[in-house]
């Protein structure tokens, strides 16, 4: 998954005030090495005068130079450096720091940039290889001296290995980070695309009812039929407002668009004016409710549970009655809506809609079961807990 542009390639952001052009952090090791290592090589130069003495001055320029190109050539450029700073140790029989500084330099910059392989070998292989020159030549090379420096390259070591720790750590919990922003972003469309469903799909099929009936009553009883298209003119608009409202989310930058209506979240008292509506439409619905207060999500859940239910029952069971009862027990709010339509084996109960209405139930740790009423209709039961549980278990 890659990583937004202002995250570089490390997955870390340093504070503004300590931001460095790509350049600067660039050239800062070459400026630094030369500062250090060149004037200690020089005065070498002016006290010996030898050819030694101008190879390890050469050796001082080339090596912090080489550093220029590290972006690019990460692994030849550590074992450049690294053959430059055991050639500098070879020549130099006294402690003076020598190619050291880049040596560290390159070896910490490899290692960031995946170069491992290369900084262990080279360097490895390269301090071995000076150790075994210096033995077999009989250099009379302090012990010290070579503890000193073998420890240095350890600790540098240590350093760019725990740098590439850190980093991966940091390029690891960033690209979680956005896993989990774009799992948000993606329950967060599921939502609002469940919402869309159940608000089209109520609406929609309550304005086929009251367009059917405005066209079989227009000549015979047009009292009738007008009332049918007003009441499909308040239907649409409501459902307008509420899409709207919906598809503001989608639009905001804060969370809402100051330009959507501002549609009240459907809720437990909402209830007897959806039963109303379609009762409207010629099914008899009566409600048994005894529940007044719930959480915000548990409300919502319940209200569309029945509003898919009464839609199913309107579109496909062809019954006269329905009955919705919303109760509470020691541990779940219990939706049931009943019909006394074809029933489960002619009625279509299969589909987004049901889907939509599983996923509300179970999202709050609850269930949904589809049966046979008593009466040979379809029976709708759904449990949410008072308090939001997991259903997988976790937290």
């Amino acid at each position: 998954m890659p990583l937004p542009s202002h995250i570089d390639r490390y997955g870390s952001r340093p504070p503004p005030m300590f931001l460095l052009s790509s350049r600067a952090r660039l050239l800062m090791p070459v400026i630094l090495s030369l500062l250090v290592q060149l004037p200690a090589n020089l005065f070498w130069l002016a006290q010996y005068r030898s050819v030694a003495a101008w190879i390890s001055v050469g050796l001082a320029v080339l090596g912090p130079l080489a550093l220029l190109l590290i972006r690019r050539h990460p692994g030849p450029v550590v074992a450049f450096v690294s053959l430059a700073a055991c050639l500098d140790f070879v020549l130099s029989e006294r402690m003076q720091g020598g190619q050291f500084l880049a040596l560290a330099f390159a070896i910490i910059l490899s290692i960031a940039r995946g170069a491992r392989i290369w900084a262990w070998i080279s360097v490895g292989v390269g301090w071995v290889g000076t150790i075994t020159v210096g033995l077999l030549t009989g250099t009379d090379w302090h012990p010290a001296r070579i503890a000193v420096t073998t420890l240095g390259i350890l600790i540098t070591f240590g350093i760019g290995e725990g740098l590439r720790s850190r980093r991966e750590h940091i390029v690891e919990f960033r690209r979680e980070q956005l896993q989990r922003q774009q799992t948000e972003v993606q329950a967060e469309r599921v939502r609002i695309a469940r919402e869309l469903h159940d608000v089209l799909a109520h609406s929609l099929s309550q304005i086929n009812v009251q367009a059917g009936v405005g066209l079989h009553l227009m000549e015979k009883q047009p009292a009738k039929a007008a009332e049918a298209l007003a009441s499909i003119k308040e239907t649409s608009k409501t459902a307008l407002d509420e899409v709207r409202s919906v598809l503001g989310l989608l639009r905001a930058e804060a969370g809402q668009d100051p330009s959507a209506p501002l549609v009240p979240e459907p809720d437990l008292s909402r209830l007897a004016g959806l039963v109303a509506s379609v009762s409207s439409q010629g099914v008899d619905v009566t409600l048994d409710s005894n529940v007044t207060e719930a959480p915000k999500a548990a409300q919502l859940a319940i209200y569309r549970i029945v509003q898919e239910s009464l839609t199913n029952v309107v579109r496909h069971a062809q019954a006269s009655s329905v009955h919705v009862r919303v109760a509470a027990d020691d541990h779940d709010y219990v939706v049931t809506v009943g019909d006394d339509g074809r029933g489960m084996s002619e009625s279509p109960v299969s589909g987004r809609g049901l889907l939509g209405m599983r996923e509300r139930a179970e999202l709050l740790g609850g269930s949904l079961d589809v049966g046979t009423a008593p009466g040979g209709g379809t029976l709708i039961t759904a449990r949410i807990p008072h308090t939001e549980r997991n259903p997988r278990g976790t937290t």
